[in-house]
């Protein structure tokens, strides 16, 4: 009898859940395999929403928990958190053993567990690699993650170019497309009345949703940034500001500490929130007016409903844009200007959604097919690809 190929997919946090969702759901529908979870990085973090919860009410069963995030967010305490990861997914590896594992993203606590697999020879596959983050280390860990990964799976053909420029192999990496594009296809929406009534949510004449993350590259500017932000939300008149909090970087917790200080000074016009949850958070991206910050959310999962985005500084330089997303500098003017002319823009009409660089609905489906079927033997040694005119 054969053996089931013992897919692991790793989760460090609410953003690459809420992408990984419906890439776990397909991978369950495939008989030939053995889908395991590995759960570790903000999830298991009171500070964060202790989102492992979030995870078992949806009905997963998690295999191993990788505890590895320190009290602290300073770039010692993460470089420590680093650290405790190799250790946790040493561990938790040999005790699964799994044929291939799969890693979203440019997190720190996915580097671990990347770094993990290449020490332990597992094959390994990367999702949403060729991105660019050009204001936080995320690009630089993403990059490596690249190097230590042997199959690709990326949103667009510009993103597969990156990636096979960073040396790997053409036919190793495939272009499937956002897995947010058929999370957000297949979703049924929380109206407005569903928001209020579930979340305690208030909407004014104009609603932004915020979420605004260090510049990790630059502390000082950070939290300067940060500042200027707040600034400017505080001069929007008949506003209400919904906020979720950054990730766990260093600063972050002082962000969060300026979030909650600026909602007990404006508590009829804002309210935070450690963790939405996918559902309630989208759901609530498609009613505002705007999406304000630097996350990568307002460059895919905004666009893709139709939602105008402030896309504040440099953190996200690189990747694509589109029309519905307004560039504007991390200064309290530059943010208020660009706030208004979000809100004139308005929602981005449906015939244009259909022309968006992010593929269609079918990234899960796919890359759960190629998983079942992509070779597992002899990919260790990968080589390098040169591009034209090198050798």
């Amino acid at each position: 009898m054969s053996v089931r190929r013992r897919i692991c997919v790793v989760t460090g946090g609410r953003a690459d859940y809420g992408l990984l969702r419906e890439l776990l759901d397909e991978l369950r529908l495939h008989d030939a395999l053995d889908t395991q979870l590995i759960v570790t990085g903000a999830h298991l973090s009171q500070a964060h929403g202790l989102t492992i919860d979030a995870i078992r009410a949806d009905g997963y069963r998690i295999d191993r928990e990788v505890d590895m995030l320190l009290a602290s967010d300073s770039p010692v305490a993460i470089t420590k958190s680093m650290g405790l990861g190799l250790i946790g997914f040493a561990d938790a590896l040999s005790a699964l053993q799994p044929h291939l594992v799969v890693v979203l993203g440019d997190r720190y606590e996915i580097w671990a567990a990347a770094a993990a697999c290449l020490i332990q020879q597992i094959p390994l596959a990367h999702v949403h690699g060729g991105e660019v983050t050009a204001g936080a280390f995320d690009e630089a860990i993403r990059h490596s993650i690249t190097k230590m990964a042997h199959y690709h799976f990326t949103s667009t053909e510009r993103y597969r170019q990156r990636v096979i420029q960073l040396g790997e192999q053409p036919e190793r990496v495939f272009n499937v497309g956002s897995l947010g594009v058929g999370i957000i296809s297949r979703m049924a929406f929380m109206t407005q009345q569903a928001l209020v009534e579930d979340m305690g949510l208030r909407f004014a004449t104009r609603n932004l949703l915020v979420t605004f993350h260090p510049v990790t590259l630059d502390e000082g500017a950070g939290l300067a940034q940060c500042k200027a932000l707040l600034a400017a939300l505080s001069d929007c008149q008949d506003t209400q500001i919904i906020f979720t909090e950054a990730n766990a970087d260093s600063m972050g917790s002082q962000f969060n500490s300026m979030i909650a200080d600026f909602v007990r000074k404006h508590p009829d016009a804002s309210v935070s929130f450690k963790y939405m949850g996918q559902l309630r958070y989208l759901s609530t991206m498609k009613l505002v007016d705007a999406v304000v910050g630097n996350s990568s959310s307002g460059l895919l999962e905004a666009p893709v409903l139709g939602t105008p985005t402030v896309n504040i500084g440099e953190r996200q330089a690189g990747r694509i844009r589109v029309p519905s997303v307004i560039d504007c500098d991390a200064e309290q003017g530059a943010i208020h200007a660009a706030i208004q002319s979000a809100c004139r823009l308005g929602h981005t009409p449906d015939a244009v959604l259909a022309e968006l660089p992010f593929g269609q609905d079918q990234a899960a489906s796919t890359i759960a097919g190629l998983l079942k079927k992509l070779p597992l033997e002899n990919v260790l040694m990968k080589g390098f690809h040169d591009i034209e005119g090198l050798s």
